[in-house]
């Protein structure tokens, strides 16, 4: 019967191609890789420092990097369909984006799947840079401790119920999902909350 030490073993064998995942996986998603290095943390499979300094670049590159592809998208294709038609998506659940920059992508931060893309759109609506930074870096301040903690924390629960891997693998997986079914609902009462507040001051 394996145990979850191969895994910890596993990922101490390939340590560096780990941490180059965490800061390349972090470019493209952040919820599912912070919280997987929360259950690593657990583990003992990684060093807390370390894996800390490629968080911080991974997200960091992510920053600079989404904000100057919109410049890009803007400056090359912002006459296209698709990206207006995506515009009017971020705009739908972020209607004060434009108004309310800095907690529009303060709050977008903590909605999975919304603040690629308004990361994204801030730089193609040329948004003020220093706000922006100062947006992502005191969200990220307290959405990377978070999910890092909730891994950590998903971790303890499944190994103190089984050490036996694809137990311990199920139960996370479980409370990985009912943390993402959590997120959407609050994710779904923002919005209508976005759309009653917008009606109220219609009225």
């Amino acid at each position: 019967m394996h145990t979850v030490n191969i895994l910890k073993h596993l990922v101490e064998d390939y340590q560096l191609l780990a941490y180059v995942i965490i800061f390349l996986g972090l470019i493209i998603e952040g919820e599912f890789i912070l919280l997987s290095t929360g259950v690593l943390l657990h583990l003992g499979a990684f060093s807390f420092f370390p894996v800390l300094l490629f968080i911080f670049m991974g997200l960091m590159a992510k920053t600079f990097f989404g904000y100057y592809l919109g410049q890009t998208l803007h400056t090359k294709w912002n006459h296209t369909r698709f990206l207006q038609y995506i515009d009017r998506r971020v705009s739908s659940v972020m209607p004060h984006f434009k108004a309310s920059p800095f907690w529009s992508i303060f709050i977008s931060k903590f909605i999975m799947g919304v603040n690629n893309l308004v990361i994204i759109f801030s730089g193609y609506h040329k948004i003020n840079f220093r706000k922006y930074m100062e947006a992502e870096i005191s969200s990220t301040i307290i959405w990377a401790p978070v999910l890092i903690s909730l891994g950590y924390f998903f971790s303890y629960t499944a190994i103190s119920v089984s050490r036996e891997i694809w137990r311990f693998s199920f139960i996370v997986l479980v409370l990985t999902i009912l943390f993402i079914a959590i997120d959407k609902l609050i994710s779904a009462g923002y919005k209508l909350f976005e759309e009653f507040h917008d009606h109220s001051k219609n009225i």
